[in-house]
């Protein structure tokens, strides 16, 4: 338990999921530079990733989680009521003063179901955001969460307009601009004279299509994903492709019989570091992704993106030219996507905010429980 100085406020943070520490890292410090806020974090291991060792969490500069409760698998249902129990279990020894959660996870509600039943208010990172679509887990999770939530921290205009729309009173809607921003401002700069990753895979700057594919929609149905698989491969007979392999995409691709043809035209390579992961997308010439984060962090380090989805939350994006959908049902329509987004550019936009999204959580949360 954190002890309390005085005065000082206590945060308990609960995050699942490799994304969310990332985004946790730069509104950790900024709880801590505050002076006013003690901050518990809670890893409920719902993502378990081989990576998020010390050294993951040496590169972002952010302790160990106080707590990790070793919960992944299962159905929806059972882990997510096993969290909140966890998690209910955590907040009774710790008595925070507010609890902080991030994005759309089931460790998202479940943190959040946890502290409003026990009337602590909760805090929720990347409030507004939606798909509607409702077979989404994700999007009833940021639904129900935003809905039980006492601050509202949106990344984007759009997403505070979605909750007025809703009927979300004002004075809960908090604009930070998007803490992934800050993210990219504080770490990317840190990859710049490192090319470890490119040396390894004897590539260039601009010389190589980045790929990230692991939502249950694609990589669940063999269709989607043979589609995917063709694209990449017609892609890959242009210009270099990379794809660092999350372990289930692996295990499906070797059971539909790709994963050979794969290895011998893509740079198959085992997930990287975050660091690593960053220098990869700040020189490719363009990035194929399932993934929410990926699609922001290619806007930020201004890397046109092909998202390989029905929708997207990140509309602005598309509408700005520097993400194109492509749904992964016709393969010559997405190796076309792809190589027409290289070399390509959007509109000079900015839309989420000035890189201070954290400072913003900071203050307004210091503020608000009289820190």
């Amino acid at each position: 338990s954190l002890p309390r100085g005085a005065g000082m406020k206590k945060i308990v943070t609960v995050l699942g999921a490799r994304p969310q520490f990332i985004k946790a890292s730069v509104v950790s410090n900024a709880l801590r530079r505050s002076g006013a806020l003690g901050e518990v974090l809670v890893h409920t291991g719902q993502h378990y990733d081989a990576n998020m060792s010390d050294v993951f969490f040496d590169e972002l500069g952010m302790p160990k989680p106080a707590y990790h409760l070793d919960i992944h698998g299962g159905g929806h249902g059972a882990m997510t009521g096993r969290m909140l129990a966890e998690v209910e279990r955590v907040l009774l020894y710790e008595k925070p003063d507010a609890v902080l959660v991030y994005g759309d996870t089931n460790s998202t509600l479940a943190g959040a179901l946890a502290a409003v039943k026990l009337h602590i208010p909760v805090a929720h990172v990347e409030a507004g955001l939606r798909s509607f679509n409702m077979a989404m887990p994700e999007e009833v999770n940021r639904i129900l969460t935003d809905r039980i939530s006492r601050w509202l921290f949106t990344p984007t205009a759009l997403a505070a307009a979605h909750l007025r729309r809703e009927g979300v009173a004002d004075a809960l809607i908090v604009p930070v601009g998007d803490v992934m921003y800050d993210v990219a401002l504080h770490h990317g700069a840190r990859v710049d004279a490192n090319g470890r990753m490119l040396g390894q895979l004897g590539l260039k700057p601009a010389g190589y299509v980045l790929t990230t594919v692991h939502r249950a929609e694609n990589t669940d149905d063999p269709r989607r994903l043979s589609v995917v698989v063709s694209a990449l491969l017609a892609v890959a007979a242009r210009i270099p492709v990379v794809w660092p392999l999350h372990p289930r995409t692996r295990g499906v691709l070797e059971r539909q019989g790709w994963l050979a043809r794969l290895s011998a035209a893509v740079h198959l390579i085992d997930p990287v570091g975050y660091l690593d992961m960053v220098e990869l997308e700040r020189h490719a010439a363009a990035i194929a992704t399932d993934s929410g984060g990926v699609q922001k962090e290619a806007f930020f380090y201004r890397v046109p993106c092909i998202t390989l989805r029905d929708e997207t939350e990140w509309v602005e994006l598309v509408e700005a030219g520097w993400n194109r959908l492509a749904p992964p049902l016709d393969s010559d329509a997405v190796s076309t996507a792809v190589m027409g987004a290289v070399g390509s550019r959007g509109q000079d936009v900015e839309p989420y905010g000035q890189g201070d999204a954290a400072d913003r959580i900071a203050r307004r949360l210091s503020a608000d429980l009289g820190a």
